[in-house]
C-alpha cells in the first residue's frame, strides 16, 4: 500500500534527524583526529549525499535501480576521494623535510655520557662556580652552547629540560622567541644570527641595547632535490628567484619546471640571512601550508621545507648537514663557490656571516669572563669542534 504524502513527510524528518546527528558525531571525530581540513567536509558531503538520497528513497523518486546505480556512484566518488588524499598525503609525508621540530635536541644535552655535545681534552682554564648566565638560542647553535656549557658550568646545576623556559640555565626556544627571552630580561646570553630590523625595533622599545659579540662563522646555504641537475647558482640568480622575477628552473639551467621556493618564519635567523641577502629587492609570497586548529579554525602558515624535485630551500651548514642532514638534498655552490670550512674562512663562500653571542645589558658579573673565554683558543676550539668555523 502506497504511503500517504504526510507518513513520508514524516519519515524524511526522522531518517533527517538521524543523519544529521550522525553527521554531527563523525564531523566532530574527524575535526578532533587531525581530520579538520579534509576528512571533516567530505564527511558533511558524505552526510548530504546520504540525506538526499534517503529523501528521495522514501518518497520513492526515480526507480530503484537508478538510486541504488547513484549511490554506488556516490560512495564511490567518496571512497576514490579518500584514497587519493590518503595517497597523496603519504607521497608528501614521504619527502624530506627540513625543520626545527624534526632536530632531537636531546642529544646534545651536557653532562650526558653519550652526548653529541664538543669538548675539550682537557680541564679547562675558566670555570663558573655562581651566578651561572641564563642562555638561550637558536636550534642550529644549541649544539655550541650546550658544549659551553659542559666545558665551564658545574654539572649539577644544569637543568636538562631543554624547551622548558621558567628559571632554567639552558634552553633552545630557537632564534625569534630568544630574542624576545633576551629583550624581556628571562635570558641573559643567546646564539643566534644577526637580529632583523623589527627585533633590534623591539629591543629599542624595551630600552635595551643589543650586545652581538662575533663567537664563529657559518655558511648560509641553500639547497634542492639531489636528482635536480641544477648545481651552482649565482647571487643575482638566488635574488630573481626569491624576488619572484625568475619562476622556473629551465631559467637557471635546469629542467623545464616551475622553482617551489619555499621560505622560513619571520624573524628566524635564516630568514632574516635571506632579507640580508636580497638587500633592496623584496621577496615574493612564501609558499604557505593550511593548518588545522580547533580554537582558531585554518589557519595558513609558512610552509616547511618539502623535498619536491622542484623544491628549493635555505638553511645554516652545519644544521642542513648535521643536525638535520638528509642523502635526498644537495647543496648547490654559489658563484662557483662550494660552502665548506675552507671558503667560509677565506671569505671565498659569498653567503658566509659572523654568528653571534647577543647581550642586552643584563648585570651578570660572569658574563664578559665568559664571553672572553668563548673568544679564547679553548672556546674556539669549542666553535670549532661542533663544526663551525672560529672568527679566531
Amino acid at each position: 500500500m502506497k504511503r500517504s504524502f504526510g507518513t513520508n513527510l514524516l519519515y524524511s524528518i526522522l531518517a533527517l534527524a538521524i543523519i544529521t546527528f550522525a553527521g554531527f558525531i563523525a564531523y566532530i571525530i574527524a575535526t578532533f583526529t587531525g581530520g579538520m581540513l579534509f576528512y571533516a567536509p567530505l564527511v558533511l558531503a558524505a552526510a548530504a549525499g546520504l540525506a538526499v538520497f534517503t529523501v528521495i528513497s522514501i518518497f520513492e523518486l526515480f526507480s530503484r535501480r537508478f538510486r541504488l546505480i547513484a549511490l554506488a556512484v556516490f560512495a564511490g566518488i567518496c571512497l576514490l576521494s579518500a584514497a587519493g588524499h590518503e595517497i597523496r598525503q603519504a607521497y608528501v609525508n614521504n619527502l624530506a623535510e627540513v625543520r626545527e621540530p624534526e632536530v632531537n635536541l636531546s642529544q646534545y644535552a651536557p653532562f650526558e655520557v653519550n652526548t653529541l655535545a664538543a669538548g675539550l681534552d682537557h680541564k679547562p682554564a675558566y670555570q663558573i662556580q655562581e651566578q651561572m648566565p641564563r642562555l638561550d638560542g637558536a636550534t642550529a647553535l644549541y649544539p655550541l652552547y650546550s658544549a659551553f656549557i659542559q666545558a665551564v658550568y658545574p654539572p649539577d646545576t644544569y637543568n636538562h629540560s631543554i624547551y622548558e623556559t621558567g628559571n632554567d640555565l639552558a634552553v633552545c626556544t630557537t632564534t625569534s622567541e630568544a630574542y624576545k627571552r633576551l629583550i624581556k630580561g628571562d635570558a641573559d646570553i643567546i646564539f643566534a644570527a644577526a637580529p632583523s630590523l623589527a627585533q633590534t625595533k623591539q629591543a629599542k622599545l624595551a630600552g635595551r641595547e643589543l650586545k652581538l659579540t662575533p663567537i664563529g662563522r657559518e655558511a648560509f646555504v641553500f639547497f634542492v632535490n639531489k636528482r635536480n641537475p641544477v648545481s651552482s647558482l649565482t647571487t643575482e640568480q638566488v635574488k630573481d628567484i626569491y624576488s619572484g622575477t625568475v619562476t622556473n628552473w629551465k631559467e637557471v639551467g635546469g629542467k623545464k619546471a616551475s622553482i617551489r621556493a619555499f621560505q622560513r618564519d619571520e624573524n628566524s635567523g635564516s630568514q632574516t640571512m635571506l632579507e640580508k641577502i636580497m638587500e633592496d629587492r623584496n621577496l615574493m609570497n612564501p609558499p604557505t601550508e593550511n593548518v588545522a586548529d580547533v580554537m582558531s579554525g585554518i589557519i595558513s602558515l609558512t610552509a616547511s621545507y618539502r623535498n619536491y624535485n622542484n623544491a628549493l630551500g635555505f638553511s645554516f651548514l652545519f644544521y642542513a648537514s648535521e643536525m638535520n642532514a638528509s642523502d635526498e638534498i644537495k647543496l648547490p655552490e654559489i658563484d662557483n663557490v662550494p660552502p665548506t670550512k675552507d671558503s667560509i674562512r677565506s671569505g671565498a663562500y659569498p653567503f658566509a656571516a659572523e654568528f653571534y653571542a647577543v647581550t642586552a645589558g643584563s648585570t651578570n658579573p660572569n658574563i664578559e669572563p665568559f664571553l672572553d673565554w668563548i673568544l679564547s683558543p679553548e672556546g674556539q676550539e669549542l666553535v670549532e669542534k661542533t663544526g663551525y668555523t672560529s672568527v679566531n
